[in-house]
This record gives C-alpha cells, sequence and structure tokens, in this order.
C-alpha cells in the first residue's frame, strides 16, 4: 500500500498509547494553548506519535491522539492524510525523499534514482525486502543550489552523484549514517571552488567570528558615551545623532561696517537725509 492510505495495513497494533515520558511532553505541548484550542496541538502530537512507532502512523495511533484531545476522529484522520510528512502506512526505517523539481531534475536526481535502485532494488513507493529503504517522489524540499539532493527522515544529503549517493546508502545499511549536509564538504550555498567573498566572518566563512561578550558590550557603551558627539552634561541633544543628517543653522550676513551685532533690543540708527546732520 502507498504511503498516505487511510486503510488498516495487516498486522497494525490494536491499541496504541504514549510512553510515559511522550504522554509527560504532550500534556506539556497541550497546555501551550489556550482554553478551547487544546486541538491546534494535533499535528506536534501526530508526530510524535509517529516518532514512536517507527516512522508511521497506524489508526490506533490517530485515534488515541483524536480522544487525547477530545476531538472527532475524522478530523485527526483529515490532518494525517493532508500533510505529506505523516506516513499512514509503514515505510522503511530510512524514508528518502527524492526531489524531482526542475533543478535537482536538470543536475542528476535520475542518477540518484538510478543509485537506490542498483544499491537497494527498489523504485519510488517501494520498500526494500529488509525494511531499511523506502523510496518516495517529492517536490522541492528547498535546497536548490546544492541540488541535486535527498531527504532522508529528518537529514538533508547534497550535492550527490551516483557514487556519493551510493556510498550514503553503503553508510546507513551498515548503521553508520554520514554526517548530513553537502557531500562536497562545502560551507553552506557557497561555490564549489569556495567562498571568493566575505571569507572572515559568515556562514561561507572557513572560521567563525569571535563572539562578543558582556565585557565587550560595555566597552562599547563606554567609548560611544566619550565620544566627541556625544551630548553635553547639560542634557541637550547634539545637533546631530542616530545617523541622521541635520541641515546647518543659516550663518546670518556680515554687516558693513565689520560685522558687528547690534545688541539686542537696540533700536536701529536714525537715517539723516543728505546734506543734513544729526542736530
Amino acid at each position: 500500500m502507498s504511503a498516505g492510505a487511510l486503510l488498516p495495513e495487516d498486522g497494525e497494533p490494536a491499541a496504541f498509547v504514549f510512553t510515559a515520558e511522550n504522554l509527560d511532553r504532550a500534556k506539556r505541548i497541550i497546555a501551550r494553548y489556550p482554553d478551547g484550542r487544546q486541538q491546534s496541538a494535533v499535528l506536534p502530537l501526530l508526530d510524535m506519535a509517529q516518532r514512536q512507532n517507527e516512522n508511521w502512523l497506524p489508526r490506533s495511533a490517530m485515534d488515541y491522539v483524536a480522544d487525547l484531545l477530545a476531538m472527532p476522529r475524522i478530523r485527526v484522520y483529515e490532518v494525517a492524510s493532508f500533510y505529506t510528512m505523516l506516513n499512514t502506512a509503514p515505510v522503511g526505517r530510512h524514508l528518502i525523499q527524492l526531489c524531482r523539481t526542475t533543478p535537482c531534475w536538470l543536475c542528476g536526481s535520475d542518477e540518484l534514482e538510478r543509485a537506490v535502485r542498483d544499491k537497494v532494488g527498489i523504485r519510488p513507493g517501494e520498500t526494500s525486502a529488509d525494511g531499511l529503504f523506502t523510496l518516495i517522489e517529492v517536490e522541492c524540499l528547498g535546497a536548490c543550489v546544492n541540488a541535486p539532493m535527498v531527504q532522508i527522515n529528518d537529514d538533508y544529503y547534497e550535492d550527490l552523484t551516483y557514487e556519493r549517493m551510493g556510498a550514503v546508502l553503503d553508510a546507513l545499511s551498515a548503521g553508520q549514517p554520514p554526517l548530513a549536509g553537502s557531500q562536497t564538504g562545502r560551507h553552506g550555498s557557497e561555490p564549489q571552488g569556495g567562498a571568493t567573498t566575505l571569507k572572515g566572518w559568515g556562514p561561507g566563512a572557513k572560521q567563525a567570528p569571535a563572539q562578543r561578550t558582556p565585557a565587550d558590550d560595555a566597552a562599547g557603551a563606554v567609548a560611544e558615551a566619550t565620544e566627541p558627539s556625544a551630548a553635553p552634561a547639560t542634557g541637550k541633544r547634539p545637533a546631530t545623532g542616530s545617523g541622521r543628517r541635520t541641515r546647518s543653522a543659516k550663518k546670518p550676513p556680515e554687516k558693513a561696517n565689520g560685522g558687528d551685532d547690534t545688541a539686542a533690543g537696540a533700536k536701529p540708527a536714525a537715517k539723516t537725509e543728505p546734506g543734513k546732520t544729526k542736530g
């Protein structure tokens, strides 16, 4: 039966209950929601039930979650059949999700499928006889810059080729999961030849930048307070601040007599007519 079906499987457990540890965790999750909204916890509880039951959700587990949240069972079935990360039929221990969207396809996703077929003997929608692997095809997983890639359970394996995919499968078969992420060793999404810019910091840096400490922040605050642009002790705001530019005050025009300003409040000198003197 393909993943996503809701018909009961042969050998499905007749009953399901959370372990004591998971039940305690479920109660803490439910308590995060306000009264009357506890049913909003259905997704995290279904995910927890799936992880407890070998990566798939039997009908009994869905019923248990529905009863725990006091919601109609059909509504839980609807949620479980809608989200592709929830498996309503048994899958292998390692669920391989092969990205088939355009970037991965152009970069060789067909070769990854061929590697799974040659190494494990399964095609999309099938589970290996030993129960270790299930292969399904999915749409974009959001790692296009490191295409082609696959998601296996919770981990991304990127920059794959036929040979690298085979090596990942061999490691998983031996019970030694390889390091997740790029299989070429590049950091993040930097170019294949390594970082060309911003080498001293950022995700593509070969060495992480030094972490700031509270002492560094305190020293920075002291330095900022003693800079000339800081506000004077009177509490008046400086002419500029917060990175903004302000207009400079207009300079008063200079006077013909040398620029001396008239005293505040003084009357201007009386004008005299030509040929007359001040009496």
